[in-house]
């Protein structure tokens, strides 16, 4: 058993497909490949805009949405709607929650059981009026309609067996007398004329629609069929024959001119490289760089040291500026107002703590001077 799908097999080709094959192809070439080639020129500004400026503009733009939309209505919510609600939520349940509860359990139960007990008595009387009074009524009229509805049926049924007697001896014996002896064969005749009428027609429009059929058949259907099969059948071929290899050729310059393109995007992109990035990157290196080191070794590291200094001999200079200002601040409140008064030590309840041990002192009753 053979495992491997076998290879498709291409029909044959004609000669007017290898014919117009290559010339069709070096045409669609020559016109494909400058529009593939701005398109790929447009692809290439489209990656680089969207990596440095449209990116960076909707990152900026979304944190901009997010400070002016989302961050105070986000603030407003949890510092100022979340405890106004919790706020309205207490009240309420202090000015509303607590009375109806209140309301609903002093005044309208115990209302409602009222109400319940007049209901329950209310509804005892009416049962009994209904079970010793109403019942033995209804029973009595009820008895009185049996007895005046038997006598209403058996009048009804005397008049209905008479009507009927009267309707079948004088209307339906007639009506079935009439129909079998005068309608049927009048309609049997009838009948029979129109379906011999019917036949006529069928063949009189039969002859006609043959008639009709060759003659369109003639003078229409041969004539476009023979236009269909040695016209149109083979232009159309043509047509799909060049239409095929059109497109075809338009998916093979496509590829080419793609890779054109890519080799010419390559040798302009080594070209620029050569031209401005090495010799800028050069300039970077050799120059700036080395120029940069010997400007922060000689100017701005001594100056930032120099800053420092400046800085610290400012802030030791303010320091001792505002001692000083203490200082005379405190002379100035001691001679108009006098020396502060200490403050008194108040009698503590628990006891003083124990000095510290030491060499000259004991705390036994023995050693004690």
């Amino acid at each position: 058993m053979d495992l491997e799908k076998p290879p498709a097999q291409q029909p044959p080709e004609g000669c007017l497909a290898v014919a117009i094959r290559i010339p069709v192809r070096i045409v669609v070439l020559v016109l494909v490949l400058p529009v593939r080639m701005v398109w790929d020129a447009l692809a290439v500004a489209g990656r680089f805009l969207d990596d440095t400026v449209f990116r960076p503009l909707g990152r900026a733009l979304l944190w901009l949405g997010r400070a002016v939309f989302v961050w105070p209505f986000v603030a407003l919510w949890r510092y100022v709607v979340v405890p106004a609600g919790r706020a309205l939520a207490r009240l309420g349940n202090v000015l509303v929650v607590v009375p109806c509860v209140w309301l609903y359990r002093y005044v309208l139960t115990p209302v409602g059981h009222g109400i319940a007990w007049v209901a329950r008595g209310i509804g005892a009387a009416l049962a009994w009026v209904y079970a010793r009074v109403l019942t033995p009524v209804g029973h009595g009229i009820m008895w009185l309609l049996k007895g005046i509805g038997a006598v209403l049926a058996a009048l009804g049924i005397g008049v209905y067996t008479a009507v009927a007697w009267l309707v079948r001896h004088l209307v339906v014996v007639p009506a079935r007398w009439l129909y079998e002896w005068v309608l049927a064969p009048v309609g049997r005749a009838v009948a029979w004329c129109a379906k011999g009428l019917v036949r006529l027609l069928g063949v009189i429009v039969t002859g006609i629609g043959v008639a009709l059929y060759w003659t369109a058949r003639i003078l229409l259907v041969l004539p476009a069929f023979a236009v269909w099969r040695w016209v149109l059948v083979p232009v159309g071929r043509v047509l799909a024959v060049i239409g095929r290899e059109v497109g075809a050729a338009l998916g093979h310059a496509w590829r080419v001119a793609g890779h054109i393109s890519l080799a010419v995007g390559r040798f302009l992109g080594t070209l620029f490289r050569w031209i401005f990035v090495e010799p800028v990157r050069w300039v970077y290196r050799s120059v700036l760089t080395p120029l940069g080191h010997v400007v922060r070794d000689t100017v701005l590291r001594p100056a930032a040291e120099a800053a420092h200094a400046v800085g610290r001999t400012t802030r030791q200079a303010l320091a001792s500026a505002r001692a000083s200002v203490r200082q005379a601040r405190a002379d100035v409140r001691r001679m108009l107002f006098g020396e502060p008064r200490q403050r008194e030590a108040m009698a503590r309840r628990e006891p003083a703590a124990a000095g510290t041990r030491t060499l000259g002192s004991s705390t036994t009753a023995l050693t004690k001077d």
